[in-house]
């Protein structure tokens, strides 16, 4: 059979859902490479490169973790060392599933550069970050850009700069020079970018996923795309790879009642399995494009469709009528199609009642 598409990036996204704790966050890694994912990806930062004081926890950060206060205060309890992931990283080449973490800082991009990762991460929030983007660009490719909250022109916006980076140098010297690195960097940006679609709300309730965007990005930049999924469950990850999605990122946790900000919206171990296997099963379903019968339905096409067949006996010579004949299986005859070339011609030998017809010119 002709070969399918590559198969679709699964990245199990830990996040800061180990809490702080790095023998969690080695756990993770464990039941990631035990559900089939391909990558684990977590999150490096510097709280005080990321955040000032003055930034309070969204409303749901607020919810689950069953307080307010500011977002420093969070994710400094959650933040885990350049050492810890020197050790996740090892960790996931022994258990046979990729590292990658999420920069949100230029010390932590530069920090994981030296790391083996499949690709560089942009997450939703920092879309707009210009500078981020262009840093991005050059310590990658590939990028795997994440469009939560943007509007396609905000994504635009964004494969500007990155097209600069992958193009040009130094910093851009004004909007021409980005908008014509977008124009004559097209090639660069469909070999190196995949744009996720996203939903940044945790969870993100299905009327507000829009899946059919992840459809417009890829028709208006003719980018590969694919999905980061907040809502709840697997059905949108599953249908998200049967409309198209390259890539499926998706939070999980070891327990959706633990205290952080992100539990409740994950999928829980056996969750996870069961969604990636869902996800191989439907790629094998995917198949190819071409309509045609696949071998494995043809024994069945004779027991199936119909044959012309006499209605009663017919003798040779007589002029054949639409009455005379009718369609019962099995197909072992003309077909039903045949039935207006045979009205009006001669019988070309004897019938008897459900015996199958022969083309008029048959010896």
């Amino acid at each position: 059979r002709p070969p399918m598409s590559d198969p679709v990036l699964i990245i199990a996204e830990a996040g800061v859902n180990h809490d702080g704790s790095l023998d969690d966050a080695c756990r993770m890694i464990d039941v990631a490479a035990e559900a089939g994912a391909d990558v684990v990806k977590f999150q490096t930062f510097d709280p005080e490169a990321v955040l000032t004081a003055r930034a309070m926890k969204a409303a749901y950060q607020a919810t689950n973790t069953g307080e307010g206060g500011t977002q420093l205060d969070m994710v400094r309890k959650l933040a885990l060392s350049h050492d810890d992931h020197r050790v996740l990283a090892d960790r996931c080449a022994r258990k046979g599933v990729r590292f990658m973490s999420t920069a949100f800082d230029m010390g932590s991009l530069a920090f994981l550069s030296g790391l083996d990762m499949p690709a560089i991460k942009i997450p939703s929030g920092d879309l707009t970050w210009g500078a981020m983007l262009l840093a991005a660009a050059r310590v990658g490719p590939p990028l795997i850009v994440s469009t939560g909250m943007a509007t396609l022109g905000e994504v635009r916006d964004a494969l500007k700069v990155i097209a600069f980076g992958l193009i040009g140098q130094g910093d851009p010297p004004g909007q021409q020079a980005l908008d014509q690195a977008f124009a004559d960097g097209h090639a660069e940006l469909k070999d190196c970018v995949t744009l996720l679609h996203c939903t940044t709300e945790y969870p993100a309730p299905l009327e507000a996923i829009n899946l059919r965007a992840m459809t417009t990005m890829a028709e208006t930049f003719g980018l590969k795309v694919g999905y980061s999924d907040h809502s709840l469950g697997q059905s949108v990850a599953i249908a998200a790879v049967a409309h198209g999605a390259s890539v499926i990122e998706k939070h999980f946790t070891l327990g959706r009642t633990r205290p952080g900000p992100d539990h409740p919206a994950s999928l829980e171990p056996d969750e996870l399995a069961a969604m990636i296997r869902s996800i191989r099963e439907v790629e094998i379903a995917l198949g190819r494009p071409e309509k045609q019968p696949d071998p494995a339905e043809l024994g069945n096409r004779e027991i199936a469709r119909r044959a012309l067949v006499a209605t009663r006996s017919i003798k040779r010579g007589e002029v054949l009528t639409g009455d005379m004949m009718t369609a019962k299986r099995p197909a072992d005859g003309l077909s039903p199609m045949q039935q207006w070339r045979l009205i009006g011609m001669a019988a070309q030998r004897d019938y008897a009642p459900d015996d199958a017809l022969e083309a008029p010119d048959a010896a």
